[in-house]
């Protein structure tokens, strides 16, 4: 059986989209606001579930330093052999270790981590509770899990007129299990028995075109998936791109940031 597209997107990258991913996921001041609330320190062993390139997973082994681990997680395998070299590159790889899986069920076994963490990965895996889970069932009691997750819906790209956006959103979302994860995070939570779930929302704006890869994806998704007049989809991108040629771009996609304790 075939995989749903979601999830084949992510397996099997093609070298433009690999080419670009590569070379993002950098971390930055945007960066430590969306993890300060995981609470990375010395001494812990720590999971990046969704991991990418490996860049933060990086940032996470120099954190924890040489009494702590790493465990990088991700349904790519080429994007776990950048993990292991951008490890090597920062000289951290003794204290970093590389798992696929799409997480259905984690490589890791039972109380092992401190702290694990997952940025805009939950939208994409098959049963976002039983991921949760899992994350519980690898966190020893008390042990903190820490995710981050977008809202398709709730983006602004001005100037586009709300009905249309949600089309275009409509239209690109089989690109994810749950284009509106980031609104649902609590309650996954929730249902996964954590406790001392704390909700934040970071939501800032780019006037400068930064975020505008996105939405040129996301018209890539939309077309794929043939629910949407490709007139309609060019015309969202056009009114985009002519916005930021004009000065008149903004826009925003805010990120949840959800933060709950194994209960033991």
């Amino acid at each position: 059986m075939d995989e749903p597209f979601y999830k084949a997107n992510w397996r099997d990258i093609d070298p433009d989209r690999m080419s670009a991913y590569k070379d993002g996921f950098r971390w930055d001041d945007a960066a430590e606001a969306l993890y300060e609330p995981a609470k990375i320190s010395l001494g812990q062993t720590v999971a990046d579930f969704g991991c990418g390139p490996g860049r933060v997973a990086v940032e996470f082994a120099k954190r924890v330093g040489e009494r702590g681990h790493v465990h990088a997680i991700d349904i790519n395998s080429q994007f776990l052999a950048f993990a292991k070299q951008n490890a090597a590159d920062a000289a951290v790889s003794e204290r970093l270790s590389t798992h696929q899986s799409d997480g259905g069920s984690l490589p890791l076994s039972d109380g092992l981590l401190d702290r694990i963490s997952a940025r805009n990965t939950i939208m994409y895996v098959d049963n976002p509770v039983q991921t949760l889970r899992e994350f519980r069932r690898v966190l020893r009691p008390g042990g903190l899990a820490h995710a981050i997750d977008g809202d398709w819906y709730m983006m602004v790209a001005e100037p586009v007129e709300h009905d249309a956006w949600r089309e275009f959103v409509k239209a690109a979302s089989h690109a994810c299990r749950n284009s509106d994860m980031g609104r649902k995070l609590y309650r996954t939570f929730v249902d996964a028995g954590f406790k001392d779930i704390q909700v934040s929302i970071i939501a800032n704006a780019d006037a400068n075109g930064r975020l505008l890869g996105m939405v040129r994806n996301m018209a890539k998704y939309a077309h794929k998936s043939g629910t949407l007049d490709a007139t309609i989809i060019r015309g969202v991108v056009e009114q985009v791109e002519q916005a930021l040629a004009s000065g008149t771009y903004l826009l925003v996609s805010p990120q949840f940031i959800v933060t709950g304790r194994n209960p033991g």
